[in-house]
């Protein structure tokens, strides 16, 4: 992955494209630039783009001219709340042509990309006020199947982009109903995006589609993350509970006279 710098920014730009998908072995795909959470905002020697709105036909003339020679994008994190000032990318075709020559490539569905993003215009500002948090789930629910965790998971997004009001995440589950939808969650205990399918279905044994409670609004938005913790780390709070755990399991009292220690051959407690 390419090195990046940091640049404090109060307030986010007016204007920017998101980023909704990296495509494997992309040349962004060996960035750090991360989908749903990062936007384009410019490129360096450009520094009126953080304080403008981008100018997209500048920068897409900007990435062929750099064909084929490294390009420093200006990428804005909304997790961090910062720029990174240094995102080097290097624009190239020969990976989507690589891919299209393989057994099994797709020609018609994958066109040669220079940078391999898929993104929109939009304000970064709102961009992730469309959130779902994940409050609590049933037992037996297709949304416990799927594995997601009630207060640590928000879904962000689905295999076809973003969403954009709160009835659209909902009118897409009754769409898909026994059906598989994917879906993109975030975890803040762990700060990862994973990929996540849910089947929707009404013969799961409870209520609802998917048997899982979600809080949408101002209260319910991704919390930033603690600024002492580094990016896709286990959160202290979580180590310090396995450790506690493992210590008391290998905990033996010393003052005990008698200790009961369990044979594994005759299943029984036997004292010495």
């Amino acid at each position: 992955m390419g090195a990046s710098q940091s640049s404090s920014q109060a307030q986010p730009p007016s204007k920017a494209l998101h980023v909704l998908r990296v495509t494997p072995s992309s040349p962004a795909s060996k960035t750090t630039i991360e989908p749903f959470f990062d936007f384009i905002v410019g490129f360096e020697g450009d520094e009126l783009s953080l304080h403008h709105n981008i100018d997209v036909s500048q920068l897409e003339k900007i990435v062929e001219d750099h064909e084929e020679r490294t390009l420093n994008l200006l990428v804005w994190n909304s997790k961090s709340q910062d720029t990174r000032a240094v995102v080097p990318i290097m624009p190239s075709r020969q990976w989507a042509l690589t891919h299209t020559n393989s057994p099994g490539g797709n020609e018609a569905s994958l066109q040669p990309s220079l940078l391999g993003l898929s993104m929109r215009m939009c304000q970064p500002d709102l961009a992730m006020d469309n959130v779902w948090h994940v409050l609590d789930v049933l037992e037996g629910s297709p949304a416990e199947s799927a594995g997601l965790v009630p207060f640590g998971d928000w879904i962000i997004g689905w295999s076809g982009g973003a969403l954009s009001a709160e009835g659209d995440f909902y009118d897409l589950v009754e769409a898909h109903a026994d059906k598989p939808l994917r879906v993109y969650v975030y975890s803040h205990d762990f700060d990862n995006l994973r990929e996540v399918v849910l089947v929707p279905n009404r013969h799961w044994g409870g209520e609802g589609l998917l048997g899982c409670v979600f809080g949408f609004g101002l209260l319910h938005r991704i919390p930033p993350q603690p600024t002492d913790r580094l990016p896709g780390s286990t959160p202290p709070e979580l180590r310090d509970a396995s450790d506690e755990y493992e210590q008391q399991a290998l905990f033996v009292p010393a003052d005990s006279g008698v200790h009961e220690v369990y044979d594994n051959q005759n299943s029984g407690p036997w004292q010495h």
